[in-house]
């Protein structure tokens, strides 16, 4: 498993695509793509407005707080993981992997998925928009590209690898 190392936490709030102060800012820009969603509120809002993203990924909590609203995603197969906050497991991209081959997909995370956007952004294929919140600040939307596949690899390498066992 990979684990980001604390002195790389900053990198990571930084937004890793556009940044839009709201999402439905956003909206118009999705129609007719492949969309993939990373967190509760991100994939809520999404659902509330009728786009039903592709793979959704989710973990119960915004801001470390329940979500109370946790999207219930009809029609989409659901996919259980384990995988705890600053890592990345290797049961996380099982996970994505499998949404990946069998859309649409909701990716149930035990623990945290903040992290998740980093394999999704790796394994999804070019013109993929995945999107998630930047606590605070709104929403970002990153197209799949070569460059966002570089970048996101760039971002692994922050992470240090362990060989623990999740429980």
């Amino acid at each position: 498993m990979l684990r980001l190392q604390d002195e790389f936490r900053d990198l990571f709030r930084r937004p890793f695509g556009i940044l839009f102060p709201d999402i439905s800012d956003v909206i118009p820009l999705l129609s007719g793509r492949v969309v993939y969603a990373v967190g509760d509120v991100v994939t809520d809002s999404l659902l509330s407005r009728g786009i039903f993203p592709d793979i959704a990924v989710i973990d119960g909590y915004t801001m470390r707080s329940p979500f109370l609203r946790t999207p219930l995603y009809a029609g989409a197969s659901h996919i259980r993981v384990n995988n705890p906050a600053g890592m990345i497991t290797p049961d996380l991209i099982a996970g994505i992997e499998r949404a990946l081959a069998d859309p649409p997909a909701l990716v149930f995370v035990d623990g945290e998925e903040d992290l998740a956007v980093i394999p999704l952004v790796i394994a999804a294929p070019d013109g993929v928009f995945v999107l998630y919140g930047q606590p605070g600040e709104g929403v970002v939307l990153r197209e799949i590209d070569s460059a966002a596949r570089e970048e996101a690899q760039v971002l692994l390498s922050y992470f240090t690898t362990e060989n623990a066992s999740i429980k």
